[in-house]
């Protein structure tokens, strides 16, 4: 595996940066999740757009213009012959002292591409649907660290994580500090009632997922209603079909949360259609590249 690391493709084994980088040592950074599908990077732009957001709001300087970082990615899947493949884009603040302060840092901010393949959920999931729960950590209020920045300090979705697991299950609702659905430890969250597609608002600590915008997106092209508001775990435990969405996750269905069965528990309708248009669009939807 060749692996990106601050302009230059190296081996995995000399994939290596400093043990002072603030990356590291405070999760003072920021990263991207994406896939390419048969050698098309599906929504790169706006994948570039949002590491650019997530970075601009920590005050953090990406080293590279967007084209630069687009033609890294590419570069990458090249060098490890991927068509099919999930990157990850990571970017830090780099090499400082064991103090907080930012300023400390050398302004050499760290760059890293990975690519390679991913399974994110069994098959059998996909199928036959999935039982989640909803688990006592909340996901991270607004004002505090922003779930639009998708940065580098992961550790209130792994404890979630870590609590879905202790307790048998792959995946958890996340509620907000208003006892609202936010979302899943990865995944953004929906629901179908009577025809129509809810979602919880991006500003109630969900982050603005490129799959969830598509899929807002395909709601709306099949003429099926969307709605983004506060959702509740009654309106969840009432809904005729519930599916998670992420760009590793993709759309997987759900058909329990909390012991209560969604509909008949089997995957719904328009879940599958749904499912049917988003893999129209993985493709047509990006940035396409040869090997």
């Amino acid at each position: 595996m060749k692996v990106h690391v601050n302009g230059s493709l190296v081996d995995k084994k000399d994939a290596k940066i400093s043990v002072f980088d603030h990356g590291l040592l405070y999760g003072d950074g920021v990263f991207e999740g994406i896939r390419s599908y048969n050698g098309l990077i599906f929504k790169l732009e706006e994948h570039i757009e949002r590491l650019f957001e997530s970075a601009h709001t920590i005050t953090l300087r990406i080293p590279l213009t967007k084209k630069q970082i687009q033609k890294a990615i590419v570069d990458t899947l090249k060098a490890n012959k991927l068509k099919s493949a999930y990157i990850r884009v990571v970017v830090s603040r780099g090499e400082g002292d064991l103090g907080l302060d930012p300023r400390k840092c050398k302004g050499n901010e760290t760059v890293i591409i990975i690519t390679d393949t991913i399974n994110f959920y069994p098959k059998k999931l996909y199928e036959k649907g999935m039982d989640i729960i909803t688990v006592p950590t909340i996901r991270n209020n607004c004002e505090a660290v922003n779930p639009q920045i998708k940065s580098l300090n992961y550790l209130n979705n792994i404890l979630a994580k870590i609590e879905a697991t202790n307790s048998g299950y792959e995946e958890a609702i996340m509620l907000d500090h208003l006892g609202y659905v936010a979302e899943c430890t990865g995944d953004n969250i929906f629901l179908v009632k009577g025809g129509e597609l809810y979602t919880p608002p991006q500003c109630m600590g969900s982050l603005r997922g490129i799959t969830r915008d598509t899929v807002l997106a395909i709601a709306r092209k099949i003429n099926m209603p969307t709605h983004e508001h506060v959702v509740t775990r009654h309106e969840v435990y009432i809904s005729d079909e519930c599916f998670l969405t992420g760009t590793a996750a993709e759309i997987v269905p759900v058909v329990k949360v909390d012991g209560r069965a969604i509909g008949d528990a089997k995957p719904g309708k328009a879940t599958k259609a749904i499912t049917r248009e988003f893999k129209k669009l993985t493709k047509t939807a990006g940035l396409k590249y040869t090997i």
